[in-house]
């Protein structure tokens, strides 16, 4: 006897306790996540406040930690960081200010645990590919590493694997340079 695999909505989640866990939809599958570590935290917040440093000196876009983005009534995820350029900024917000379709960048820091990488290197790695997502950063704090995706023919490939004596650049965002041991330190 086989059991019918439910297919969360975005109407579901209002439904679900506002009890500090992290729930997305991708695919239709609930993903519940406790609220980050410090050192993830920390992450985050460093790969933001570059991003931002250079989206001020270019005016190019903006930078952010932990936006909703609603792709679809069955995609609903919560990034660690996104950078999206102005022009589709604007485009992409709904009346409530969440992004209803793809930036250009993609940031998710690892979290502890199977479950959580398979989310971020599987479920989301093809949500954000069939979405429209140009980059996609896989941050490995734990190893302190990151792993790049960037788009080819409509898919999302990984190109690079950078460690701590490397430095992240892309050609998304033209003159940016960060050395990846600051993202950790």
């Amino acid at each position: 006897m086989s059991q019918a695999r439910i297919r969360w909505t975005t109407s579901d989640l209002e439904l679900l306790p506002d009890n500090g866990n992290r729930y997305e939809i991708v695919d239709g599958e609930l993903f519940v996540t406790r609220a980050p570590g410090w050192k993830h935290q920390r992450v985050c917040n460093n790969i933001c406040t570059e991003l931002n440093l250079w989206s001020q000196q270019t005016g190019l876009g903006e930078a952010v930690t932990n936006p909703g983005i609603i792709f679809t009534d069955a995609d609903n995820v919560i990034p660690d960081v996104v950078w999206i350029s102005k022009e589709r900024l604007a485009a992409l917000l709904d009346e409530a200010e969440h992004l209803t379709g793809a930036p250009e960048l993609v940031v998710e820091v690892l979290s502890p645990g199977e479950i959580n990488e398979r989310r971020d290197k599987e479920a989301k790695l093809k949500l954000y590919a069939a979405q429209g997502v140009r980059e996609y950063w896989i941050v490995d704090p734990r190893l302190e590493q990151i792993q790049v995706c960037r788009r080819e023919n409509a898919t999302l490939v990984m190109v690079a694997t950078l460690f701590t004596s490397d430095a992240l650049t892309s050609p998304l965002l033209p003159g940016f340079s960060c050395a990846i041991a600051r993202l950790f330190g």
